[in-house]
């Protein structure tokens, strides 16, 4: 492999190598704060925060890993030698970073998938006065059946007064 693409790709696994080791240690620490960017992010990993650490700290360790492969796959591919060895390090270094990330996110998914829902409590949690007046409370479509039943009721007498 000639010397510009060899630079090229060895420092681009290498940084790669080094933000995946970060966010390794970000995770398993707990210190990753749920976010769009970084760390395992699933359906069930963006579900609550609580799913979120859970899913990182498992993943932490494979995901390190990844890091760790990159990195060294980075500085063998910019101070080794050029030709078929340095096209066989990298294509050895991405592919194990890759399946090593995969079986992290994997991992961090299943693990979050055991945390519980996060209860959202209703509008009014049942103590509201007047239901038919509040929209959040009632049968879950908006308003007390009576009251719509009573509002129904009301309508054509307002519509009769004004002919």
């Amino acid at each position: 492999m000639p010397l510009v693409p060899r630079l090229i790709l060895g420092s681009l696994l290498a940084l790669a190598g080094l933000l995946l080791l970060a966010v390794a240690v970000l995770g398993a620490r707990g210190r990753l704060p749920r976010n769009r960017w970084a760390g395992v992010r699933t359906v069930e990993t963006l579900r609550s925060d609580a799913a979120f650490l859970l899913a990182n700290r498992v993943a932490a360790a494979p995901i390190g890993a990844a890091g760790a492969v990159a990195v060294a796959g980075g500085l063998v591919t910019l101070a080794g030698p050029s030709g078929a060895v340095s096209v066989a390090v990298v294509a050895v270094a991405v592919a194990g970073t890759a399946v090593l990330g995969a079986f992290g996110g994997m991992m961090g998914q299943r693990a979050a998938a055991t945390v519980p829902d996060p209860v959202v409590p209703s509008a009014c949690a049942g103590t509201c006065a007047g239901c038919d007046l509040v929209a959040g409370c009632g049968d879950g479509a908006g308003a007390d059946p009576a009251g719509a039943e009573r509002k129904a009721a009301e309508q054509p007498s307002r519509d009769a007064g004004r002919a």
